[in-house]
């Protein structure tokens, strides 16, 4: 599926997730495109991971950095995933590639020696 040129072109989306209620729960992240297949890197920990867990059906929508979504933007359905230890570190690679941000702080963690949560991948299909 070809996503619409206001979600490739945001530096962020709006990741919906779906609590085992059905509530929806936006949350804003960083993202990269691998071909048709959306990822996102968190903390595995993270309540999204355990949503996706009970329910792989995810929405996205291009938003701003505090997770602000345009009222006539286009949410898009998908499926989502959760990635294994190898396809994690290769998103991980990715994101720093697009972000500076992201590359700042993995060199800050890995300078001071800092313990970071385990993150894991998910890869979102549409």
């Amino acid at each position: 599926m070809n996503l619409n040129a206001q979600i490739v072109a945001s530096k962020q989306i709006s990741l919906t997730t779906y609590r085992k209620d059905g509530t929806p729960v936006p949350t804003p992240v960083w993202y990269v495109m691998d071909g048709d297949t959306m990822t996102v890197v968190t903390g595995a920990t993270s309540a999204k991971v355990k949503r996706i867990r009970n329910n792989p059906r995810v929405d996205i929508a291009a938003c701003d950095v505090r997770g602000n979504v345009k009222p006539r933007a286009e949410h898009v359905a998908g499926t989502a995933h959760l990635l294994d230890e190898t396809q994690t570190s290769n998103a991980r690679a990715l994101l720093a590639k697009r972000y500076i941000a992201s590359r700042v702080g993995n060199w800050f963690a890995r300078a001071l020696h800092l313990k970071r949560d385990p993150m894991i991948g998910i890869a979102i299909t549409f």
